[in-house]
């Protein structure tokens, strides 16, 4: 697990808690917690924790593994590529698991195609304090598949992993497909969310103003990756609207938390990177450029003040 947060942490634990040797790659006070203290998730039913876990800062220390779980945050992803080193072998898999659609790309530029297992994840975590993590309802779906989208050796243990672990695996026909629409989907809840100063998605669906943003939104993602070959379903957007009206309503984005909280976000590979795929296509996206320079005014004010 290369990222101990929210996501690497409850994947991580649940793996280690099915009884599989999972190794850790943190740094800080959450891998000085996990040390000598183990793993601690709350969720909905209660807690459960693994109290005896292994994690270091030293990828040299792991050595070479069967699969790599990236699951840092794309500001940090070219870092820990970077630092894979020992731990990727001939066999080795890598499954990227960020928000946005560029990871994948990333990776595979680093260590090659064959490596890289693009995938996408639908958990609603959070950090609750160094080595503990909030996981909010029940729901955690990963789904990925092998680039060339077929089911390979690896990916089918992979799924095996996951499934003997309580995690819920999808199996999609387009990874891509899979990956813009959630890119579709959260990019715009999250924009939003921060320049409305923290909006959860209950009020910013609720609004008719808001609601109209949203679809807007969408929309020029939907465009965009149509535009680029994506083939995204007709319903996409409306496909995307219902499960935003599916969630609980108090729910916000790691982009809008970050930014409220002036720690470093993922900007530039959401609301960013929408606005430069919709101009990679020939199109404009006047809603994405607009939330884009008000949050990244936010955002510099905010490294100024630090």
């Amino acid at each position: 697990m290369v990222g101990a947060g929210a996501v690497g942490g409850y994947l991580g634990g649940r793996l280690a808690g099915a009884g599989h040797e999972v190794e850790f790659l943190a740094r800080g006070e959450n891998l000085a917690a996990l040390q000598k203290n183990g793993l601690r998730v709350m969720d909905d039913s209660g807690c459960w924790s693994v109290p005896d876990v292994s994690a270091s800062d030293d990828p040299d220390d792991i050595g070479r593994v069967d699969f790599v779980l990236l699951c840092v945050k794309t500001g940090q992803l070219s870092d820990a590529v970077e630092s894979l080193g020992l731990m990727v072998g001939p066999d080795t898999a890598v499954l990227t698991l960020q928000n946005g659609v560029d990871a994948p790309g990333q990776v595979a530029a680093r260590i090659g195609r064959r490596r890289v297992l693009p995938g996408t994840i639908r958990i609603a975590a959070t950090m609750a304090g160094p080595g503990e993590i909030r996981h909010a309802g029940t729901t955690c779906e990963v789904s990925f598949t092998a680039w060339d989208g077929q089911a390979s050796r690896q990916v089918t243990r992979l799924r095996e992993l996951f499934r003997e672990s309580q995690v819920t695996v999808t199996e999609p026909d387009d990874i891509w497909a899979t990956l813009w629409a959630k890119f579709l989907m959260v990019v715009p809840v999250g924009s939003l969310g921060a320049a409305t100063g923290g909006a959860t998605i209950g009020e910013l669906r609720s609004r008719s103003g808001t609601r109209q943003l949203l679809i807007a939104g969408m929309r020029e993602i939907y465009e965009a990756g149509l535009g680029l070959g994506i083939f995204l379903p007709d319903d996409a957007v409306d496909t995307a609207m219902g499960l935003v009206d599916r969630q609980s309503a108090g729910v916000t984005t790691s982009l809008q938390r970050d930014i409220l909280t002036g720690r470093r976000s993922e900007l530039d590979a959401w609301t960013g990177a929408a606005v430069r795929l919709a101009h990679d296509a020939g199109l404009s996206a006047p809603v994405h450029e607009l939330l884009y320079e008000l949050l990244a005014i936010r955002e510099s004010r905010a490294a100024e003040a630090a």
